[in-house]
């Protein structure tokens, strides 16, 4: 049979055609690597460099409690208030409602069986309590942009070494959340002296009170970007930082925020995201997108700027695109309706009744927004976005809790059905032929765990055990079950 069979391509040929093809995939590898195996917050808290303290994070962990004890103290409120899937078929009368509490405690796994939506319902909300009283913030931004505005000189030379030192005594306290950074202002003409500025003292600061160690996470975030220029601005002032405190070259990272149609598109008709993350030089870590100053500048009335505004949606689907298997991750951004009632007592005085009602009726109105907005992100890829007030952190976990939760038993039975498949294929060296599909359904799990929407052992039903789970790669899960065999 071998002798008939012909063949026009000689060795050289075709090793020639080859060599370039590796090379060109490799030159592929090198600009999408894939997605970070590194933990990404489920949130970004923006708050105003003025009120940061090195036990902020607590203390909105607090306030958030209080918000769902007043105005949702229990599962069902809860549910019904935010439109969770199922919450119409929840009981309505406390006896029947009790009656459920009792199943809940002795069987949890015959409820979820038989009445799936109090399951997703109670479980959602007391993850999100206990998601408050562990870890109430998982990243946090000392804001000298907008939610700082524009101060004397001198005041915000004042906050800008103040909050370096709230966040060393934070350090040293242990009281930091994962993650924390700060935003600068923008640099543009008129306030470019001044973000520079903001950005020395603070660091100079910081490191100068820790002997040269910054928090876990940190990360300066640069607004308005709209030209590579402003990145390779903000790279070459990391580089002279790191000299003068003796730091590992690139050890200061960034994010840029999306905010105007010329972050999108460049005067060229080109993508221009790709651009801001080449002049990073490898320090930009995420892409946040600014959905209110976006909206704004693409003449789109303030009665309409909202987040699920279809010139948002263009955006987040370009972000999408030009960040895809860069390892780069996205932040959409806040809802601007704050969950926060027209009545607050006085001193010494209660709220009465209709007050009391006015407000929960305000507040869970505001939450119902809050997280049809966050499912709306999710749903278009963006498993991050900004919280501005602790009434939003309920709902921003309530949101991500159920999204999870939701898909739990499907992605378990794709990625299992995928693992099995792929333990019946073979690796091509170290790679997978098709190793982004596993790690893709793997990452549902990794983000589910990483802010505790499933536990470890929920996501063994996938038929990984929980040390294979934790090793983060796909890959290495079927080289290693491969050396096992």
């Amino acid at each position: 049979m071998s002798s008939s069979i012909k063949t026009s391509l000689g060795i050289d040929q075709t090793n020639q055609v080859i060599n370039r093809l590796r090379d060109a995939n490799a030159e592929l590898l090198r600009h999408y690597p894939g997605d970070s195996f590194h933990r990404q917050p489920v949130h970004t808290v923006y708050g105003g460099a003025q009120i940061f303290k090195a036990d902020s994070a607590q203390k909105l962990g607090t306030a958030a409690l209080n918000a769902m004890k007043a105005e949702a103290p229990h599962f069902v409120t809860f549910a019904q208030a935010i439109g969770l899937q199922g919450s119409s078929t929840l009981p309505k009368t406390a006896q029947r409602i009790s009656s459920l509490e009792k199943r809940l405690k002795k069987n949890p796994q015959n409820v979820k069986t038989h009445m799936p939506s109090a399951w997703l319902a109670n479980t959602v909300y007391n993850r999100v309590i206990e998601k408050l009283t562990n870890e109430p913030v998982e990243d946090y931004r000392i804001d000298f942009e907008d939610g700082y505005g524009n101060r004397p000189d001198t005041e915000e030379d004042h906050h800008a070494a103040l909050t370096a030192e709230e966040v060393a005594r934070g350090m040293e306290r242990k009281s930091l959340p994962p993650f924390i950074g700060i935003r600068i202002k923008p640099f543009t003409e008129d306030v470019k002296a001044r973000s520079i500025r903001t950005l020395d003292i603070f660091l100079s600061t910081l490191l100068s009170a820790t002997r040269g160690s910054l928090p876990d996470g940190f990360v300066v975030t640069l607004p308005k970007v709209t030209s590579s220029m402003h990145v390779e601005a903000l790279v070459a002032l990391f580089a002279a930082i790191e000299i003068h405190h003796r730091l590992p070259e690139g050890t200061l990272k960034l994010e840029i925020m999306v905010e105007t149609p010329q972050s999108i598109i460049t005067t060229g008709g080109s993508s221009a995201l790709p651009l801001f993350v080449k002049a990073s030089g490898g320090r930009c870590i995420a892409a946040h997108f600014g959905v209110y100053d976006y909206t704004a500048s693409t003449n789109i009335t303030a009665a309409y700027q909202t987040m699920g505004h279809p010139a948002c949606d263009f955006a987040r689907h370009m972000m999408v695109v030009a960040f895809a298997g860069t390892g780069i991750t996205l932040s959409d951004g806040a809802t601007n309706i704050m969950p926060v009632g027209p009545y607050r007592a006085a001193k010494g005085h209660r709220l009465s009744a209709r007050e009391k009602k006015e407000n929960r009726v305000v507040v869970q109105r505001a939450w119902r927004m809050g997280f049809d907005d966050i499912q709306h992100s999710l749903q278009n890829g963006f498993y991050q976005g900004w919280d501005l007030h602790p009434a939003q952190l309920p709902i921003r976990y309530a949101a991500v809790y159920s999204f999870f939760l939701s898909g739990l038993d499907a992605a378990a039975y794709r990625l299992k059905s995928f693992m099995e498949k792929a333990a019946q294929a073979s690796l091509v060296g170290d790679i997978f032929d098709d190793a982004a599909t596993g790690q893709g359904l793997l990452n549902f799990f990794l983000r589910g765990i990483n802010c505790k929407a499933i536990t470890e052992e929920e996501a063994t039903v996938t038929g990984l055990s929980v040390d294979e789970i934790r090793t983060r790669s796909f890959v290495k899960i079927l080289r290693n079950r491969r050396v096992n065999r």
